[in-house]
């Protein structure tokens, strides 16, 4: 079994791009409980050792999406953090369209919600995971018991940048913060 996991370090990346945000909000889907409350378990922590303010809004469809971020505009924040969660995956382009509308920058698990419009991602890389698949389905179907295999977390994750949406949203990212990230769109 393959575990997705890295909630901590997102949150600081985009304090880190926003070093004057005190306040970014926590988009989680209520639908999927264990997720949502994971979520928000390890993200507090994370947003606690940065002196955050780590509002949370809950959305399970695209109503409350566009609830959501109006709220979080409403509410002063100073930017969305979007919860790892499949619906939200589907949704990146609303997710990216209200960012835009809103002038709130958003941090998304993946990179595919940057390459739709997104600002930053921070998350597993998911060709490396699939390949762990691989090598995990191989032993299995040379013997092992499923049972016997360890839990194995992902190893690599990638960080993405999106320079035309910092440009539309009015962020400027940092050379550092370049020089570290993984993938960037102009």
């Amino acid at each position: 079994m393959l575990l997705r996991r890295n909630f901590g370090q997102a949150p600081c990346l985009l304090h880190e791009l926003l070093p004057k945000a005190a306040r970014i909000a926590l988009l989680v889907n209520p639908a999927n409980k264990t997720n949502a409350e994971t979520t928000l378990r390890e993200t507090r922590d994370a947003a606690r050792t940065i002196g955050i303010e780590l509002p949370v809004l809950e959305a399970s469809n695209g109503e409350g999406i566009d609830a959501a971020f109006a709220t979080a505009k409403r509410e002063r924040a100073d930017a969305v953090f979007v919860a790892n969660d499949a619906f939200f995956t589907s949704r990146r382009l609303q997710l990216a369209l209200l960012s835009v509308h809103y002038g709130l920058p958003a941090c998304h698990p993946e990179r595919e919600s940057v390459e739709a419009g997104g600002l930053i991602s921070y998350g597993t890389d998911m060709i490396d995971v699939y390949r762990q698949v691989g090598v995990y389905a191989g032993r299995i179907l040379k013997g092992a018991k499923p049972a016997d295999l360890p839990v194995e977390q992902a190893t690599k994750f990638e960080f993405v940048i999106n320079l035309i949406a910092a440009r539309v949203l009015g962020v400027e990212v940092s050379s550092s913060l370049l020089a570290r990230a993984d993938g960037v769109i102009e």
